[in-house]
C-alpha cells in the first residue's frame, strides 16, 4: 500500500513527473500557456519559454500538448534533449520524426526534404506542425542555425513551422548573439517561482488531485511557510519536500505535517 493510502489519498500527490493533471497554473504559468496556444493558433512561428530548472517548463509543455490533443490539424513533435553532436545528425532525426524518405541523405537534401514536407502539411493538407523542444540550452550553435534556416519556410501569411523552446535562462544571451534568430522571436516568456501564496495553492491543488476531499488539512500554515522559505517557491522543490513530508507523517502516525517536522527535513537536506 503506497503512503498516500493511509492518509486518504488516492494517488501520489508530490510526484516530480510532468503530469498535466498535477501542474498548478499558477498566474505566470497560465499566460505563458495561453499566450503559447495562440501564438501556435495563429501560426507566428517561434516561442521562447524560459525558466530555471524547477519551474515547471517541462510540466507546462506536456499541458501544452494535452490542449491540443483532440485536434488533429495540429501535428507536435517532440524532442527531449537536444544534444546533438552535429548538423547531420539533427537534421536525420528531424527527418525520422517527420517519417522523411529523401532520395538521397545529405544535409542540403534533408533541408529540401523538410521543406517539402512542411509545405505539404502546412498548405496543401492546412495542418499546423509543432516542433517542441525541452532542455533548449542544449542546442548546438551549428543546430540552432539549422532551426533558422527551417524558420525561413513560410508563406505570405505565416510560417510553416511553429518552434517552441523551453530553455533555461542561459539560453537567452546565446541566442541574442545570433543574427536573424532573435529577431524571429514572436513570444518570450520566463517562468517565474511561485510566491508563499502560490505555494501553499499548489500544495492543496495537488492534494486535492490527489482525492482529498476536505477535512482537516494535511499541512500547517507554519510548516507551508517553512517549505516556501526553503524552496523559494520551486515546484519541484515543493514537491519533493511535501512528498518527504507526508512520508514522515505517516512513519510518526501523525494526523498532519508541522513545522518541526519540516524543519527536521530541512536540516537533513542541508547536512548531505
Amino acid at each position: 500500500m503506497g503512503y498516500y493510502k493511509s492518509l486518504g489519498l488516492n494517488k501520489e500527490p508530490f510526484s516530480t513527473s510532468p503530469d498535466p493533471q498535477f501542474f498548478y497554473l499558477s498566474a505566470n504559468h497560465n499566460a505563458t500557456l495561453k499566450n503559447l496556444e495562440i501564438s501556435i493558433r495563429l501560426r507566428r512561428g517561434l516561442c521562447l519559454i524560459l525558466g530555471d530548472v524547477g519551474t515547471g517548463k517541462t510540466t507546462l509543455s506536456r499541458t501544452l500538448l494535452q490542449a491540443f490533443k483532440d485536434e488533429g490539424d495540429f501535428v507536435f513533435h517532440l524532442i527531449l534533449d537536444p544534444a546533438f553532436k552535429s548538423e547531420f545528425q539533427f537534421l536525420q532525426n528531424l527527418i525520422n520524426m517527420f517519417g522523411i524518405k529523401p532520395a538521397f541523405k545529405s544535409t542540403i537534401d534533408f533541408k529540401e526534404a523538410i521543406e517539402k514536407y512542411l509545405f505539404l502539411k502546412g498548405v496543401e493538407e492546412d495542418k499546423t506542425i509543432i516542433l517542441l523542444i525541452d532542455e533548449g540550452q542544449k542546442i548546438t550553435p551549428d543546430n540552432l542555425e539549422v532551426l533558422r534556416t527551417l524558420l525561413n519556410y513560410e508563406t505570405n501569411e505565416y510560417k510553416l513551422l511553429q518552434l517552441v523552446i523551453l530553455a533555461q535562462a542561459e539560453f537567452l544571451p546565446r541566442v541574442k548573439r545570433i543574427p536573424n534568430f532573435i529577431d524571429r522571436v514572436s513570444l518570450k516568456y520566463t517562468i517565474s517561482p511561485l510566491d508563499e501564496k502560490e505555494t501553499k495553492e499548489m500544495i492543496e491543488f495537488r492534494l486535492k488531485q490527489a482525492g482529498m476531499n476536505g477535512g482537516s488539512p494535511l499541512f500547517n500554515d507554519g510548516a507551508i511557510k517553512l517549505i516556501y522559505q526553503f524552496t523559494q517557491g520551486y515546484p519541484r522543490k515543493i514537491a519533493m519536500l511535501c512528498h518527504d513530508g507526508l512520508k514522515e507523517a505517516v512513519m510518526r502516525e501523525a494526523p498532519l505535517v508541522d513545522e518541526p517536522m519540516i524543519r527536521g527535513l530541512i536540516a537533513r537536506k542541508d547536512a548531505e
